[in-house]
């Protein structure tokens, strides 16, 4: 137990430990040599005026604050029917912006792993059952999950926002949630063990772009000494009043929701019950994104990361062989025929369609399309995170995540979206309901106790190591990767032409200027701007 923490309770596993750090003391619980912190609040509730304004820190509180209990997830819409990642939720809340902490009772000066949840920016809980930070505590480092502001709540961006704020701006609420939590976690997470200059953020899929937009940000720079991002996506993003790459400018997109609403004035959205408001905005289609506004987020991510004036840490990044199976709407309708498939990506991709069908071939449509929409989206992004990082001369180390077992592939999800978490955090046993259950094999729990350590050696160090494993070699100039298959295996350039096809559309798009490149699906993209 570090010197800042007193213990009131007994034997260690029954105790109450008391920190009392800068924002106050408090009182978590004790457990298999951790202490356990929940629901600490690091900033004011956003309500009524406080709605869509930028998060302001939470004061120190007195006495002994309770932390024993997480605290309730940020208000948010039901889950799509069906969702592998629906899991019940702690309530829901407009006070919501709190984080938890999963410590070694010994820790001091021990590296800190900040998980951002994922869920499209929309779902998700830092409290949910996947993300328990016990395990990985474990393996001597402090865990911090966190929640931010979600869907409308987090990402609206409004005329009338933009008049209330000193700089002009609206929208990346729950980005600067985010921000704000990592400044609570520079200020208080010495007196929980932890070393605050040696801080990793890492998310998944949303998580993940939230990841790459905290790198882009330059509030955010200071905040963190490593990156990891599982399955992220660098999409094309709204600019706040400008319309490029087929966006509508933000705060005319927040004008159109509030019509649909049947809201005259932000006043009147400020006085929507909260719960009906999440549901109304996403089933009125808003769409939850960062937004260009030349401040939170000063240019394009694609922009940032090309000119070098993305935070220069070490990165570790990859994505997962299925991640399209579990979205529907990522596999357009099959043509009937090899022949048909094979005209329909010509007409769209013109003078790339030899090329794209080499890597994403006739034989079998169904395949190929998935394989592009996951290359496109997920594989293409991974590759570019650990080309722009080798560039600034930062390691990268990129994975490629192949495992499945009995469960998943019956299903046809190997390695689907998200699969690979379970395997980080060593959750197998608390996965949501309709998760494909992982039933502890051999194998399966050799690769999680691999992941585990390559992901918190990173966190220590900078260099991904796991016990009896190979060494996992830096991107560099031999594309190297390491593959998550039966067991890790270390390899070089992985799906060759993959990156530089996808690359070759991304900068005919921004060239172009007036068409997205978030979701490339083969036959379902759209037409790819011609050379002149």
């Amino acid at each position: 137990m570090s010197m800042q923490q007193t213990a009131a309770g007994s034997p260690s596993g029954l105790g109450t430990p008391v920190v009392h750090c800068p924002a106050g003391a408090i009182r978590g619980t004790a457990r298999h040599g951790l202490t356990i912190f929940k629901g600490i609040p690091y900033a004011l509730p956003p309500v009524g005026p406080a709605l869509w304004t930028p998060p302001v820190a939470a004061p120190v509180w007195a006495g002994i604050r309770d932390a024993t209990k997480f605290g309730p997830a940020c208000v948010q819409p039901p889950r799509k029917p069906g969702s592998l990642f629906a899991d019940t939720l702690p309530g829901e809340s407009e006070d919501c912006l709190s984080l938890n902490i999963w410590a070694p009772e010994s820790a001091q000066n021990a590296p800190v792993l900040v998980w951002l949840h994922g869920g499209s920016l929309t779902w998700g809980a830092g409290s949910e059952i996947l993300y328990d930070g016990e395990i990985l505590a474990t393996h001597g480092i402090v865990v911090v999950t966190i929640n931010y502001r979600l869907g409308v709540f987090g990402y609206l961006a409004h005329p009338e926002l933009s008049a209330e704020s000193p700089d002009g701006i609206s929208g990346n609420y729950g980005l600067l949630d985010q921000i704000a939590a990592l400044k609570w976690i520079k200020r208080n997470i010495a007196a929980f063990g932890g070393n605050p200059d040696n801080v990793t953020i890492a998310g998944e899929s949303a998580g993940a772009l939230s990841v790459m937009y905290l790198m882009a940000s330059p509030m955010a720079r200071g905040l963190f000494a490593k990156a990891i991002a599982q399955s992220a996506y660098m999409k094309s993003t709204p600019e706040l009043r400008e319309g490029r790459f087929g966006e509508i400018p933000a705060e005319q997109a927040g004008v159109e929701l509030a019509a649909k609403l049947g809201a005259v004035s932000l006043k009147a959205l400020r006085n929507m019950d909260a719960a009906a408001l999440a549901e109304a905005a996403q089933q009125a289609g808003f769409a939850a994104e960062g937004t260009i506004d030349g401040h939170v987020l000063p240019r394009q991510l694609v922009d940032i990361f090309d000119l070098g004036e993305q935070a220069p840490v070490p990165v570790l990044t990859g994505f997962n062989c299925g991640e399209a199976s579990i979205f529907p709407f990522m596999l357009p309708p099959l043509p009937d025929s090899a022949a048909a498939y094979e005209a329909e990506m010509r007409a769209r991709n013109g003078d790339l369609a030899d090329a794209l069908l080499t890597l994403y071939p006739s034989d079998d449509p169904r395949t190929s399309l998935l394989s592009i929409a996951r290359d496109a989206v997920y594989g293409w992004t991974a590759e570019r995170l650990a080309v722009k990082q080798s560039a600034l001369g930062m390691p990268a180390f990129l994975y490629y995540f192949d495992h499945g077992y009995p469960e998943t592939d019956v299903a046809n999800l190997h390695a689907f979206h998200g699969s690979e978490l379970p395997f980080l955090f060593g959750t197998h046993d608390k996965t949501p309901p309709r998760w494909p259950n992982a039933n502890g094999r051999p194998p399966d729990n050799a690769i999680s106790e691999a992941i585990a350590g390559y992901w918190t050696s990173f966190a220590k160090s900078g260099v991904p190591v796991a016990k009896d494993q190979p060494d996992w070699q830096p991107y560099g100039r031999d594309r190297a990767y390491m593959h998550f298959a039966e067991a890790p295996c270390g390899g070089n350039n992985l799906s060759p032409g993959m990156y530089r096809q996808h690359e070759e559309d991304v900068r005919r798009r921004r060239t172009a200027g007036n068409t997205a490149w978030n979701w490339n699906f083969g036959i379902a993209a759209p037409t790819r701007p011609t050379e002149t």
